[in-house]
């Protein structure tokens, strides 16, 4: 069933444990998400990313539109969020598409812009009713966008979270995005830190490169959020090769993407039974 997103990570964070967070790309990965949290009966949030507009030739209604329905069947709660966005024209898309909320990117600018251009966003989205998610540090491998190793500052984010009134906050912790190995290792005294010091929910990006003991670890030290991109690419091309390496004859894409589709619900179970168990 379609769900808040604010809705589902408030009753995480009272239970302490983690909500899995995927990105969806196409339809499959939609399907594969849901069907992976019906599995592990765990509430889900599925997320399009900016960068998958722009796949989907820079039209949000399309992809929105499939991730929504497949939301609304689900036999557990679903939400739909709107990710790394820095299009502020993409941003004020978001509710009139059925997203529960939206991470607003401002992560480029200097700390004072990041700041005014964020508040400004919250100031709209929330007036939409959406959830406001936005990022303070940088997170790297993201396109050159984030530059690796610059952790986010506690005093910095419980002023950043006081001026901006944004609902959750991705913070650099030590992870990076697109990672096809899970060898990165978290700062878990500074997420200690960040929690005592920062009032919202915490989100952590570039999950699919952290070991499940480092997830569950930050879970326990106060990470909610937890958002997972590459890792189900992984799966999905691997069963796509594995498929068309079988039988170089095969052409009906039904094929082939159903155990892509099959290999990703399965990763989805996996990474919900770490984050929720974390507790």
């Amino acid at each position: 069933m379609l769900t808040p997103t604010g809705e589902i990570v408030a009753e995480a964070r009272r239970r302490g444990v983690g909500v899995g967070a995927f990105n969806v790309i196409t339809v499959e990965h939609a399907e594969a998400i849901v069907t992976g949290a019906e599995a592990a009966g765990c509430a889900v949030v599925l997320q399009i990313s900016e960068n998958a507009v722009r796949f989907h030739h820079g039209r949000l209604g399309p992809i929105a539109a499939a991730a929504r329905s497949v939301a609304q069947l689900a036999g557990v709660p679903v939400g739909l969020h709107l990710d790394h966005v820095e299009s502020d024209e993409l941003f004020d898309q978001a509710a009139g598409n059925g997203f529960g909320s939206a991470m607003y990117d401002a992560s480029r600018l200097a700390y004072d812009d990041n700041v005014a251009a964020t508040a400004q966003a919250a100031r709209r989205g929330h007036a939409c009713g959406l959830w406001v998610e936005s990022e303070l540090g940088e997170v790297g491998g993201k396109d050159g966008a984030h530059a690796a190793g610059v952790r986010t500052d506690p005093g910095e984010a419980a002023a950043y979270v006081a001026a901006t009134g944004v609902d959750a906050l991705a913070v650099a912790v030590g992870s990076s995005h697109a990672m096809t190995s899970r060898v990165a290792r978290l700062d878990h005294e500074l997420i200690a830190r960040l929690r005592a010091a920062v009032a919202v929910p915490l989100v952590l990006h570039g999950s699919s490169g952290v070991p499940d003991d480092e997830l569950r670890a930050a879970v326990r030290g106060g990470l909610v959020k937890i958002n997972i991109g590459t890792a189900l690419n992984v799966a999905f091309t691997g069963a796509i090769r594995t498929a068309i390496s079988a039988n170089a004859g095969l052409v009906d894409p039904r094929k082939y993407l159903r155990e892509a589709r099959n290999e990703m619900a399965a990763m989805v179970t996996r990474a919900l039974h770490t984050v929720t168990l974390a507790a």
